[in-house]
């Protein structure tokens, strides 16, 4: 197993709808392997291959959930068709999202409330599962790296324009840049938030909150 660098938006890859798995072999078994250790070295709850630059319809999750899901899981060749998209504002407090291509930036959005999920394991076993909450919001923004889409393209004018100086600011947009988990600094926090908790544990109770990324 091994970290892959994460690439960041502007890279073609991120932009295009990935290719369909047709070899079930140990190659891709070494793949959804790789995307495990990048997305624990990212703290992140969810990692689609496009997003370390391999353009396949593979994604993995790594997040506790209320729908009888394993909370560690990959799927191929997936399929997700979702519940009616909620058409009041989104929430900066409860529909902020992350995402790892697109380190250190959060922006508020609103998502279907429900997801239905249908593909294949590494074994070829059917997969199909209902997630709810959180758990659909981290299905549907996989998905969408499958087929060229980013969290970013969906916001609401206001917030796309937030992302758009975003990106212009951090010289995204172009491709070249990626970051490197657990070498790189977490764009999220996550350190500062260990680092946090080691203060916490030495000197008493202080609250402290972090985006996470997908």
């Amino acid at each position: 197993m091994a970290v892959r660098p994460i690439v960041i938006s502007g890279e073609p890859v991120l932009h295009r709808s990935a290719a369909l798995v047709t070899e079930f072999d140990d190659d891709l078994r070494q793949l959804v392997e790789d995307m495990f250790e990048t997305n624990d070295a990212a703290n992140g709850v969810g990692l689609a291959a496009p997003q370390i630059g391999v353009g396949l319809r593979v994604f993995i999750w790594k997040m506790d959930n209320e729908d009888g899901v394993p909370a560690r899981g990959h799927i191929i060749n997936p399929t997700v068709t979702t519940s009616r998209v909620p058409q009041e504002r989104p929430d900066p407090r409860e529909d902020t999202e992350g995402c790892l291509s697109v380190p250190g930036e959060s922006f508020p959005l609103k998502r279907a409330d429900r997801a239905h999920v249908v593909g294949f394991d590494l074994d070829q076993n059917r997969i199909e599962f209902d997630a709810t909450g959180w758990f659909a919001r981290c299905m549907q923004h996989e998905y969408d790296h499958l087929n060229g889409t980013l969290y970013v393209d969906r916001l609401d004018d206001r917030q796309a324009k937030k992302a758009r100086k975003a990106v212009k600011r951090n010289g995204w947009g172009k491709p070249g840049h990626t970051w490197l988990p657990g070498v790189d600094p977490d764009p999220f926090g996550h350190d500062e938030v260990d680092e946090l908790d080691d203060e916490v544990h030495a000197h008493g109770s202080h609250d402290h909150a972090h985006s996470e990324g997908m």
